[in-house]
């Protein structure tokens, strides 16, 4: 790879959908699995673009549906990278619904996501790192590792008494003189 790191904005990605009958559950709005189906696809998409490599998804932080997208509304995903570790990377989705008709677009979800990056035998490959430039991103990147701790202790990979990002928010530093 040419660069050593790359900013998040290298891997924005943006996409819209309309939502159709065949997406939507009996109350007619957009079902909850093929919300999580697009997000899993825009999410790889922008990992891929960072890493230029195949990736696979490894965790999935916590989602909640803040509205309804319903039949006929029009969702727009955004993507980017907000954080690279070794061989994974960490992704933060933003879904928009939009009504045409009404003229409103109302934030529906968001989510980070966790991707790998893979090569052609399947084994986790290093990634760039990230660069931050804005507020936003400076806060999602430094805030990065905390989330990655926690996915890691939940996940049974890592023991909560090794994670120190984590611990630092529960105990008192102590004022040097």
């Amino acid at each position: 790879m040419s660069k050593v790191f790359k900013h998040p904005k290298d891997s924005y990605v943006i996409s819209s959908e309309i939502v159709l009958p065949n997406d939507t559950n009996t109350y007619g709005n957009l079902m909850g699995g093929r919300l999580m189906h697009m997000m899993d696809v825009i999410g790889a998409i922008a990992a891929q673009k960072h890493c230029n490599r195949a990736v696979v998804t490894a965790s999935v932080d916590n989602i909640s549906f803040k509205s309804s997208p319903a039949l006929g509304d029009v969702i727009t995903l955004e993507a980017k990278v907000t954080r690279a570790f070794n061989s994974s990377m960490e992704i933060y989705i933003k879904v928009n619904t939009e009504n045409m008709q009404k003229g409103t677009i109302v934030e529906c979800n968001t989510a980070f996501m966790t991707f790998v990056a893979i090569d052609q035998s399947g084994n986790p490959i290093s990634v760039p790192r990230i660069e931050p430039e804005t507020d936003q991103e400076k806060d999602f990147y430094e805030s990065a590792l905390r989330r990655r701790q926690l996915r890691l202790i939940l996940g049974g990979r890592m023991s909560p008494d090794d994670a120190t990002e984590l611990k630092a928010l529960f105990t008192k530093k102590s004022i040097s003189k």
